[in-house]
């Protein structure tokens, strides 16, 4: 059968029952579906080996579950189980990780109006981030499109597909051109930090309404320079955004990833405190109006 999309959407996958097309991504297909046993819903990313290039895309399905099982944070979709499909000479022909069912939609549709919950947002988006520097591993391709947002605020960090261990560097360059840190783009090894630029360059979208320059984006030539002071602050751009909070998109966003904030932790407190002046600042200018 077929959605109103037109993809073709099988009835069954690896035993689990197809109830829904949810969307597709990078070589892969995503649906809800339910377990005829545990009688539970879950999302279900499929993909399906149709030449060798579609080899790498098996490869990160088995790695996000490998990390997802590794990682836990309530603002992390959980990883439930992995299952392929093979020839007889052991090649995998398809593959499924099974996760969590999250009633949320992306921020990249879904960013929220008011400045206090923005910040909230990318607060309980940091803690995921954290919990997964503890565990070891950096993310390495935040953006708006892999965070989920419920209509009660609730944040979910997604797809893993990318994500490495601290300290890794990549034989290829990979990440999301317009949230991608410049350690990325040169193949360095990938920290926290890296993570911390890709929330930032997350930020500055969200607050600016513009996506930020990255080294890959304007790598045109080989003169071709990024520099701090050559990018518009947010509160430049959109005067509604509190100077002490595009001030610290800034910080994030520095191309030297030691000039960064220290750890995700921080970054967490910080935006904690932002929020919470913007609150105390909020409530008595409203007081003196009623005054």
């Amino acid at each position: 059968m077929a959605d109103s999309s037109g993809t073709s959407v099988p009835q069954s996958l690896f035993g689990y029952e197809v109830i829904d097309h949810l969307g597709d991504g990078a070589a892969s297909s995503i649906f809800a579906v339910f377990h005829p046993e545990t009688k539970q819903l879950y999302a279900l990313k499929h993909v399906v080996r149709k030449t060798d290039k579609h080899a790498r895309f098996i490869d990160q399905l088995e790695a996000e579950f490998e990390v997802g099982r590794k990682c836990s944070h309530p603002n992390l979709r959980r990883v439930i189980d992995y299952h392929t499909k093979k020839t007889m000479l052991g090649k995998i022909t398809e593959a499924a990780l099974v996760m969590e069912l999250f009633d949320g939609q992306p921020l990249e549709v879904n960013l929220p109006r008011a400045m206090t919950q923005i910040i909230d947002c990318f607060a309980e988006t940091g803690k995921a981030l954290e919990a997964m520097h503890n565990a070891g591993y950096v993310h390495c391709d935040l953006k708006p499109n892999n965070i989920l947002l419920s209509k009660e605020g609730q944040v979910k960090v997604i797809d893993l597909g990318q994500a490495c261990a601290v300290g890794t560097k990549k034989e290829r360059i990979q990440g999301t051109p317009d949230y991608i840190s410049p350690e990325q783009v040169k193949l360095m090894a990938v920290t926290p930090q890296t993570d911390i630029y890709n929330l930032g360059a997350t930020m500055y979208w969200a607050l600016s309404g513009r996506k930020m320059p990255t080294l890959f984006t304007i790598q045109k030539g080989e003169n071709s320079l990024l520099s701090d002071d050559l990018i518009q602050a947010p509160h430049v751009i959109n005067p509604v955004v509190p100077e002490s909070l595009s001030n610290f998109t800034m910080e994030c966003v520095r191309i030297n990833p030691k000039k960064r904030p220290a750890d995700m932790g921080e970054v967490v407190r910080r935006l904690d405190i932002i929020n919470h002046v913007i609150q105390r600042d909020s409530a008595g200018a409203r007081n003196m109006g009623v005054a």
